[in-house]
């Protein structure tokens, strides 16, 4: 029997729903459906990324293929479509054959010779997987990429393990891994070669703990002590970005609460990059630069030109 969407009072059945959908309709309908929802209603929007993951493992589920499920994608909901694909693909795998197949997952995905936003959201949704398939047991799930050939490889599904850490809400996503009284763990307690990435995801849940309290956050960040307080400012940009929907006034507001031109500055450069990676263009991103007073605006456009070369417009590599 169909689920209604108007029926369904509670996370899971509105996961079930979309995933349903998926599979009788396919990924278009689902992502029209999700859209349509998204202006409207304020719980869809807060689950946004979630209910990308829950398509993306429907379509998962009837594709012969990483790259054919990847082919009928959309990025929409910071490319959650894509995580749940890798999710899906390596929960059929045992956990014992990982390091032995890891590199396989992505090697039909177009892209790998100028590191592509899709190859990018492959190798990322990886770390996704590997977290779903070993429990959210997050060390663990750090060890399994360490397989992967190339250190951007291990540094972008490192990038997926800590970003599903954080995406905790303890109905789909649990962790043991975040303490409300310790906001900067578990950059803190990982080794030195993941903190910078750790730090890069973590104020998603500093934000949490802080009632989305912005200045409270820059303050936390600053606890983080040498490059990585730049790092965690550069979250918050992210995370200023995301949780504006890439709005432009509303994220420059947020980043001018930074009290100093280093609080703003990588507030600045996280956001730009967001900004990027949400629309796949660079040009939302120019009139968050021109928005900036003029001491921001070369740091903004500097990062937003070098960002999208790096996925769009960058040469195969040797």
């Amino acid at each position: 029997m169909a689920l209604s969407f108007s029926s369904c009072k509670d996370y899971e059945c509105k996961e079930q729903y979309f995933a349903q959908l998926t599979k009788t309709r396919g990924t278009d309908a689902a992502f029209s459906d999700l859209k349509e929802r998204y202006k409207n209603d304020s719980f869809v929007r807060a689950y946004c990324h979630q209910y990308s993951h829950a398509i993306g493992r429907a379509a998962a589920e009837n594709s012969i293929s990483v790259a054919d499920a990847f082919a009928i994608g959309d990025s929409f909901c910071w490319s959650g479509y894509y995580h749940g694909v890798m999710e899906t693909y390596l929960a059929k795998e045992k956990k014992e054959d990982i390091p032995s197949k890891i590199n396989s997952f992505c090697s039909e995905v177009p892209g790998k010779s100028n590191y592509s936003f899709d190859y990018y959201n492959c190798v990322h949704g990886l770390g996704h997987g590997v977290m779903f398939i070993s429990g959210n047991e997050l060390f663990d799930a750090l060890e399994l990429c360490n397989s992967l050939n190339g250190l951007w490889e291990q540094q972008s599904c490192w990038s997926g393990i800590f970003m599903e850490n954080v995406m905790t809400d303890n109905k789909d996503h649990f962790t043991k891994y975040l303490i409300p009284d310790q906001p900067l763990y578990p950059c803190s307690a990982v080794k030195k070669k993941y903190k910078s990435i750790c730090f890069l995801m973590q104020t998603s849940y500093m934000l949490k703990i802080a009632n989305y309290n912005y200045s409270r956050v820059f303050e936390y960040c600053g606890a983080a002590g040498g490059p990585y307080i730049d790092y965690c400012y550069q979250s918050l940009g992210r995370d200023a970005s995301g949780n504006s929907v890439s709005d432009v006034e509303r994220t420059r507001t947020t980043c001018m609460l930074g009290k100093n031109y280093r609080q703003q500055s990588n507030c600045v450069i996280g956001a730009v990059k967001d900004f990027i990676s949400y629309h796949h263009s660079d040009i939302q991103a120019k009139r968050l630069c021109a928005s900036l007073p003029m001491e921001l605006q070369e740091v903004c456009s500097t990062t937003a030109e070098e960002y999208y070369k790096t996925f769009w417009t960058q040469p195969a590599r040797p």
